[in-house]
This record gives C-alpha cells, structure tokens and sequence, in this order.
C-alpha cells in the first residue's frame, strides 16, 4: 500500500468530528496555504461544506481532509494532528517540505 499524499492523524479527525457535530456541519476538514506568515507560508484551517474539483482528499475514521492541489504542493506528505498542551490546544501540521518555520508552527518557508 502506497503513502497518503497527506496524513489525518486520528487526534484531528476525533476534533474535526466533534466541531462539526456541533455546528451541524459535513465532517470536512480543509487545509490550505497562504502566502503571508512571519515565515513567508502560513496555514489555514476551516470546515468545508464539501469537496472541489481540483481537492486531494483524505481520510480517517469518517472525517475527511481536504487540500487544494496547489497547496498539497507544499505540504505533501505532512501529517495534521490536533494537540494539547498547558499552552493551549490547536491543530499542528508536522510538514517535511518546510525548510524553517516560526515559533508558534503556524507559518513556514521552503
């Protein structure tokens, strides 16, 4: 069996799961990335009402991952898991591509 072009880690699809079931929305999560972020690349996160196109889409235990093509190519082969921690709780997204990054893991450059 051949890799994922991008892994749900089982922590982010339970937390998808459960912010979907709340706000009575489809169990899609999707990722993108954006220009900006003290590193250049920042990513962003939001529940989709569904699939487009030109979507990679993933999936664990239900939820689905959603990314845009030309965002897979910077984050291809990246695993998203939900943390926690004394300083909070937020999806992290643990990215091969990325040469550095910042301090709080929300933008990158490559």
């Amino acid at each position: 069996m051949s890799q994922p072009p991008i892994i749900l880690a089982p922590s982010a699809a339970a937390r998808v799961a459960t912010i979907a079931a709340k706000q009575a929305k489809p169990a899609i999560l999707r990722l993108a990335v954006e220009g900006g972020g003290c590193s250049g690349f920042q990513y962003r996160f939001g529940l989709a009402e569904g699939v487009e196109a030109d979507d990679v889409v993933v999936e664990t235990d239900g939820v689905r991952l959603v990314v845009d093509t030309v965002s897979l190519d910077l984050v291809g082969g990246a695993m998203v898991e939900y943390v926690e921690s004394l300083g909070g709780a937020a999806f992290r997204v643990t990215n091969p591509n990325a040469a550095s990054g910042c301090g709080c893991g929300a933008s990158f450059s490559v």
